[in-house]
């Protein structure tokens, strides 16, 4: 049977090609934007069976909102995309407080309101399977994107817990963690902080080791999607791409080995047993 899909993040990038990728094997889509013409051509191909919604995903009622338009356009909601977010690049002593509070209002905020919308009605109809995109850098983090990183690390606990709260009315919860793709990110989507030139040599080293790196292409990750939302019992995590599980193996080997490294230090914080 068909799926019914609400998707934040629809416009372009890894998004797009997920949509895309669905609604031509004969799903339904509900999809949000900023802008009614990012999606005008998908609602000119697929009629009835795609739902426009413009949204501003940092105001929580008008998420609300969107989602209840879907249920009353579609009837139900199988398949919930959390996936609308950006980039602010800069360390993060440049990381000002406006950029890294609106950073935080679409990754992280965005995120929690979408959840917090859909909840009801999958705990209504008994079952769902929420996806929420993560990242690489949400496992490992790299330098002169400090605040993007924490946002990514934010859903990854969000989600984690969720999914231990939700599992019993029959939701399932999986985090995607894209590695590099040949999207948009790094152009007119992300923001850039005042640069300090103290920090110049460390951006010349980071431009230096993105020189000839070999990004994915966004459409390769769409057979993966539908995989995932169509299996009996998803994964919890999903890496997209081929360097994820390299720089995962390597990042739990180091604290691996810096809490056994400790281990004595941390066990004597625990003190004596209370009588």
């Amino acid at each position: 049977m068909s799926k019914i899909w609400f998707v934040t993040g629809a416009t372009r990038g890894l998004g797009r090609a997920w949509v895309e990728a669905a609604l031509r094997r004969g799903d339904r889509i509900a999809a949000t934007a900023r802008k009614a013409e990012d999606l005008a051509d998908l609602s000119a191909a697929y009629g009835e069976t795609f739902l426009p919604l413009v949204v501003d995903l940092t105001d929580r009622e008008a998420v609300s909102g969107a989602v209840a338009r879907t249920v009353a356009h579609f009837g139900r909601i199988d398949v919930v995309v959390s996936n609308a977010g950006y980039a602010l690049f800069g360390t993060v002593e440049e990381s000002d407080e406006a950029q890294s509070r609106a950073q935080f209002d679409v990754n992280f905020f965005g995120t929690l309101w979408v959840i917090q919308a859909v909840l009801p009605q999958l705990r209504k109809q008994g079952g769902g399977h929420i996806l929420v995109t993560s990242s690489v850098a949400g496992v490992i983090t790299f330098p002169t994107a400090g605040v993007y990183n924490a946002t990514k690390w934010a859903v990854e606990g969000l989600a984690e817990t969720l999914a231990s709260e939700v599992d019993m009315f029959g939701i399932k919860v999986t985090l995607i963690e894209p590695g590099g793709y040949a999207t948009d990110w790094r152009g007119s989507s992300a923001t850039r902080a005042v640069p300090m030139p103290e920090y110049d040599d460390l951006r010349d080293r980071m431009k230096a080791r993105s020189v000839g790196q070999q990004l994915g292409d966004p459409s390769a990750t769409a057979q993966a999607i539908l995989t995932v939302v169509d299996a009996p019992e998803p994964p919890l995590r999903l890496f997209l791409g081929k360097a994820g599980l390299t720089v995962a193996r390597q990042a739990y080997a180091s604290r691996m080995a810096t809490w056994e490294a400790w281990a004595s230090v941390s066990a004597d914080a625990q003190g004596q047993p209370s009588s």
